[in-house]
């Protein structure tokens, strides 16, 4: 074909995919399946920062992280179970550990961990049998960990572009958001005298969550488009100005000649505020990106060509990737989450929902 008669073969437009999406848009419900991102991660950082406080001696701060750790994880599941709409729903996933399903396996993290961390909090609260509480809040501290980081995970595991194109990243932006925003409750909450390991928290998470929260939005190409446009980029904006506000804020409320102890708690407050609140923004910013990218077959559809270009040295014939009525090529997603395109005539059924 000469280059005239290529030049006169109009771009695909990408509207549809047999009158519909290519991939099916996440059913999750908002704020529920936001929410238990936010609040598993800071429940996770909060569970292995109280254990580490108990070993260093700062009782004050182990005794807030605990509690940190059991309401949010509690929380967490709530969410998760208004988002299934029956408890029963979550108790089926335990049924079976399947090592190769982040579905699963982050369904025996939160089960046991929100146990643990509950019986820690109790024992805190109450001072019933004290050495077992210390054992349940080492165990939920173990767990935190991977509590903070599965949901990246699980996201990054479905065909979802905007998620999965990053799944090197994701966990290293749930992993930071989740320290800074444990460090924010403790910040919040915590006796002054003992919040200074919280403050070396809060500089490092906002520096993972930043660092590659500005990676994602900096490449990828077309993929990394739903994170800096509409209402994506607005809350991963906030959540970015707002996490680094907070850590500022951290350091600026360190004690000192210059800082009084009235205005250090003031900033300490200010900080923690700020932490949490940037957490729920990057949260929500991730969220809404990949609901984005699962609405628009570009996302899809041109990744796609581009691999097949570079793999056939640019000569290939891509014209089967075009999502127009004639073609029935697409991205299907993982059993794990939402992503695989509809049969033509047939209504699209809901994604995997999170655990």
């Amino acid at each position: 074909m000469s280059t005239r008669e290529e030049l006169q073969v109009p771009k695909a437009e990408f509207r549809s995919y047999y009158g519909r999406p290519i991939l099916k848009e996440p059913t999750w419900k908002v704020p529920d399946v936001p929410l238990y991102l936010f609040l598993g991660g800071m429940a996770g950082s909060s569970a292995t920062m109280a254990a580490l406080a108990d070993l260093t001696g700062n009782p004050g701060l182990a005794r807030t992280g605990r509690y940190a750790a059991a309401l949010g994880s509690t929380a967490s599941v709530v969410a998760l179970v208004h988002d299934l709409h029956r408890p029963t729903r979550f108790l089926n996933m335990l049924r079976v550990f399947k090592p190769t399903s982040p579905l699963s396996v982050g369904s025996w993290i939160l089960a046991p961990f929100s146990g643990a961390a509950s019986a820690s909090a109790v024992s805190a609260l109450t001072g019933i049998l004290p050495a077992w509480g210390r054992a349940a809040g080492v165990a939920s501290g173990v767990l935190g960990p991977a509590l903070s980081t599965y949901t990246a995970v699980l996201l990054a595991d479905t065909a979802i572009p905007a998620w999965h194109e990053y799944h090197r990243e994701l966990p290293f932006v749930f992993g930071g958001s989740a320290l800074a925003s444990g460090a924010g409750a403790a910040l919040l909450a915590a006796p002054p005298a003992e919040v200074e390991p919280a403050r070396r928290m809060a500089v490092l998470g906002a520096g993972i969550e930043l660092a590659a929260a500005t990676r994602i939005e900096r490449t990828g190409g077309i993929v990394g488009e739903p994170y800096r446009t509409g209402r994506p980029r607005r809350l991963m904006a906030a959540g970015r100005i707002l996490t680094g506000l907070g850590a500022g804020l951290a350091v600026a409320g360190r004690r000192s000649r210059w800082v009084s102890d009235r205005n250090s708690r003031l900033l300490s407050a200010a900080a923690g505020v700020s932490l949490l609140a940037g957490g729920v923004c990057t949260r929500f910013g991730v969220f809404y990106a990949g609901r984005v990218s699962a609405a628009d077959p570009k996302y899809v559809v041109v990744p796609q060509r581009e691999r097949v270009a570079a793999q056939t040295g640019g000569a290939g014939d891509v014209s089967a990737l075009a999502p127009d009525e004639g073609s029935a090529t697409a991205k299907t997603g993982g059993a794990t989450g939402p992503g695989s395109p509809p049969s033509p005539g047939s209504p699209p059924s809901p994604g995997s929902p999170p655990a």
